[in-house]
């Protein structure tokens, strides 16, 4: 399969399926980690590329054109975001959004 069909089943089902809800996600540094490991991994898996070959990760993402996982995420967020924003005010999520944050006890 050439490498400019493997990009498109890439970003039509295998993205979505990792990022499914990510808008809401509570994510750390860590998750963003986790999440590039595991895009790598099946990308490099796609091409047939080990790592011990020492191919970097931009040269991967330029063959398959797929930008780094945590962009996408951070467009999805800012997507559902102005989806919220468009809410009008008497809306629960964007009541949500108004609480004011305080300290939780533990």
């Amino acid at each position: 399969m050439p490498l400019k069909t493997k990009g498109k089943v890439y970003k039509t089902a295998v993205r979505p399926a990792l990022l499914y809800g990510a808008e809401c996600w509570a994510t750390k540094r860590t998750h963003e980690q986790k999440l590039h490991v595991n895009e790598m991994k099946m990308l490099r898996w796609a091409a047939g590329v080990t790592t011990l070959d020492k191919v970097r990760n931009e040269y991967i993402r330029g063959s398959y054109k797929v930008a780094p996982i945590t962009d996408k995420m951070t467009e999805g967020r800012l997507r559902w975001y102005g989806h919220v924003m468009r809410r009008g005010d008497d809306h629960a999520v964007r009541k949500a959004l108004a609480l004011p944050e305080h300290e939780r006890k533990r």
